[in-house]
């Protein structure tokens, strides 16, 4: 999508979809707190803090996916990508069952594998019959790889199947590669009419997000093909006039990583952000909504080199949002929605808390909050519910959710982790019925 004229277009749509919302929003929640007093939900569990340094392996957390085991649910297993450190697998008391590194680096000058996003696809067809396979965006080699999740191999339930000679998704070379213009966000799901399977997957630094098949080779490996890219704006027009960008590093173009796709339509739910969340037709074909902003969407800022920050620069036009603060991160479905459907579910990075949406309108938010045993949730990178009994600990369902600032022993590292939060705690605050 280009920007320009095309960008007025999609943000006057935008403030109009917004004042609606805005509108239509209650003064207060069914329990009678004032709007903006968001209601808390405590973790039931939480993984072992990982840490960004070399002793630590250069593990980061970032994003989970919840694999369910149909014939055991006590025994479904959390799989979540942690850059550096690779891929870690978890049970649901939130014990870490595996630990799979990420690539090593190709030359001495060359980054090594950074896993930054990971999903699921169900049912995928392989040699030995259909299995359910993670999925990882690799952004230190610029490729997707693939691990079938065998859930009677407690010891090693993933196994690599990615093809060798899987291509690189958005570069041309290994230089290319060095540069960090490479894969990012990822969402993978399985078209329900045809049954074929794909990832949406996002470039740093940039507003590409392509739409990538997934295929098995003679050899029962999986790869993939390029099917399309699109380019979200970078520059929005501002009501009354001029125009807008948001502040980023020199060069850089505002990213989107956050994404989900709902599998009853295909449609793809994509957080750029420092902009906001957009709503793009299945198969990345027709024109992108921008559903919702963040608060800081239209604001002048510009970068300081002293600082490495983007400092503001001017008044607020008070065109943004009031539900997301900078940035939108994970997304992911919630079930229950309206006739059957889905709610949208998104970290709102910046102030700590998370935005539901049901049929594009906000319905409700909360916030993971300690409990005297876990702590909460800050900064969140990425999110996954499943819906669906997990045994004993969950028969409800599950939340996981990223934390920023871990709490371990060694307050001097810089530890990040994960959160476990029964999905029947969120569905009552939503509802009004704790808090």
């Amino acid at each position: 999508m280009k920007t320009g004229t095309s960008s007025t277009r999609v943000l006057t749509a935008a403030v109009a979809v917004i004042a609606s919302t805005l509108a239509l929003a209650p003064a207060a929640d069914a329990s009678g707190r004032p709007a903006g007093e968001l209601p808390g939900v405590t973790p039931r569990a939480e993984t072992a803090a990982v840490f960004d340094d070399d002793e630590g392996g250069n593990a980061d957390a970032d994003d989970p996916a919840i694999w369910r085991n149909p014939a055991d649910p006590d025994r479904s297993l959390v799989v979540a990508a942690v850059k550096e450190g690779g891929l870690r697998v978890y049970d649901l008391d939130a014990r870490q069952v595996q630990a799979v590194p990420a690539p090593p680096a190709p030359g001495p000058e060359d980054a090594p594998g950074r896993f930054n996003n990971v999903d699921l696809v169900r049912g995928l067809r392989l040699p030995s019959g259909r299995a359910d396979v993670a999925v990882a965006s690799d952004r230190g080699t610029d490729r997707l790889r693939f691990y079938r999740i065998d859930g009677g191999r407690t010891a090693a339930p993933l196994t690599d199947v990615t093809d060798a000679a899987a291509p690189r998704i958005f570069t041309a070379s290994q230089e290319e590669v060095n540069e960090e213009r490479t894969a990012y966000g990822l969402a993978a799901f399985t078209d329900r009419r045809t049954g074929r399977s794909y990832a949406v997957v996002s470039r740093a630094g940039t507003t590409e997000v392509a739409l990538l098949e997934l295929r098995l080779t003679s050899a029962g490996s999986v790869t993939y093909r390029k099917v399309r890219t699109v380019a979200l704006p970078s520059s929005f027009g501002l009501p009354g006039g001029g125009s807008w960008s948001p502040c980023g590093d020199p060069g850089e173009l505002p990213q989107v990583e956050g994404m989900v796709v709902d599998p009853a339509t295909g449609t793809v739910y994509a957080g750029q952000e420092d902009v906001g969340i957009w709503r793009i037709p299945s198969g990345l074909r027709g024109r992108p909504e921008l559903m919702d902003t963040v608060r800081e969407f239209g604001v002048p800022a510009v970068y300081d080199e002293e600082s490495d920050e983007c400092v503001a620069a001017g008044a607020d036009p008070g065109v943004g949002g009031t539900r997301l603060t900078a940035d939108v991160e994970g997304l992911t479905l919630l079930p229950g929605g309206a006739g059957g459907g889905t709610r949208l579910l998104a970290s709102s990075q910046g102030d700590d808390t998370f935005a539901v949406y049901e049929r594009g309108r906000y319905a409700g938010g909360f916030r993971v909050v300690a409990s005297g045993g876990p702590d909460g949730s800050e900064e969140c990178d990425g999110a996954a519910v499943l819906g669906a009994p997990l045994g004993r600990r969950f028969p409800h369902g599950l939340l996981v959710v990223q934390d920023g600032h871990a709490s371990p022993e060694d307050a001097d590292r810089e530890a990040t982790g994960f959160k476990f939060v029964d999905l029947a705690d969120v569905e009552a605050v939503l509802d009004g019925r704790r808090g």
